[in-house]
């Protein structure tokens, strides 16, 4: 089948089960270009909730998913690949939080769970940040709690820096951000003088004391638009070049490191077209989870929106 055939097919199905496509930013260009909405996990879930839709079909990972069926407990959620991982929701099981947090009862820690977690983790936890409001979510952090930040050290220590709060942090990173080296960032700069290095807090703390601006993904759109400068290095993971220079024509997108041993997630790239409309035409794989579990993570979640506004 031909590519047009493809999402001619796709456009059909979606149709058909009143469905709505959310792509995350660094999806294969093919799936963003198809999707009804793009962007980080916890804004497309948000945007499916104002959608008029009965399904939701969700292409990024299982976390990503799974937080949309949080927000919609009356939709279907589909999956196109059930092993669509995240390297991040696997270093901080809730099992072993759950043992952390028991054995240190006395200290009565406030857990921040970042949204790259999974229901259980965000069952256990006080209030859920994104990497764009972490700021001011800590910021609002009871004074007379010890904060215990998971899952993503990284994310957690650039909190700590910009708020001054002090966080025990859980030892998770994303293995495609601690990929990134600052000798890459150097040769990049080298490479093209002219450009600024932009890049995400999941970096570790020797890349992220070479960029211009640290920021979200959803952030660096908005910064690299405004900025007067014409080019960027970008030191996240590739797929968002292809949101980059769609919604900022006109400006150059280098990234810091290319290919699948450096800067693809390789789980973000188990989703396909033909996926995309096998799981549509079969309404399978479905993402489902307990009821009771799904009101204990809603809370922070909730919580963090409300801090948000």
């Amino acid at each position: 089948m031909s590519s047009e055939s493809l999402r001619d097919e796709i456009m059909r199905l979606k149709a058909e089960r009143r469905a709505v496509i959310l792509a995350h930013s660094y999806q294969r260009p093919e799936i963003q270009d198809i999707a009804d909405f793009v962007g980080d996990s916890l804004a497309l879930a948000r945007q499916a909730q104002a959608a008029e839709c009965d399904v939701i079909v969700f292409c990024g990972v299982h976390f990503m998913a799974e937080t949309a069926c949080i927000l919609n407990p009356t939709r279907t959620v589909l999956l196109p690949d059930m092993e669509a991982a995240c390297s991040l929701e696997a270093s901080c099981p809730a099992d072993e939080l759950k043992k952390f947090l028991d054995e240190n009862r006395d200290k009565n820690f406030y857990v921040v769970a970042y949204v790259n977690c999974s229901i259980g983790v965000k069952a256990l936890a006080d209030v859920i940040v994104t990497s764009g409001n972490s700021q001011r979510i800590i910021e609002t952090a009871p004074a007379d709690r010890p904060i215990l930040f998971v899952p993503d050290k990284n994310l957690g220590a650039w909190t700590a820096a910009k708020t001054g709060r002090e966080m025990t942090l859980w030892d998770g990173a994303c293995h495609v951000h601690r990929r990134f080296t600052a000798e890459q960032v150097q040769r990049a700069r080298e490479a093209h003088p002219q450009a600024q290095v932009v890049c995400h807090p999941e970096c570790g703390p020797d890349v992220r004391a070479l960029a211009d601006h640290v920021c979200s993904t959803e952030k660096m759109i908005g910064y690299c638009r405004e900025s007067a400068c014409g080019s960027f290095i970008i030191v996240t993971e590739t797929g968002i070049l292809h949101r980059l220079r769609a919604l900022v024509p006109g400006k150059e997108f280098i990234p810091v490191a290319e290919g699948p041993c450096c800067a693809e997630c390789e789980y973000m790239k188990l989703n396909t077209l033909e996926k995309l409309r096998d799981c549509l035409r079969d309404m399978a794989p479905v993402v489902k989870i307990d009821e009771e579990l799904r009101r204990r993570a809603e809370r922070p979640l909730l919580r963090m929106l409300e801090l948000s506004k």
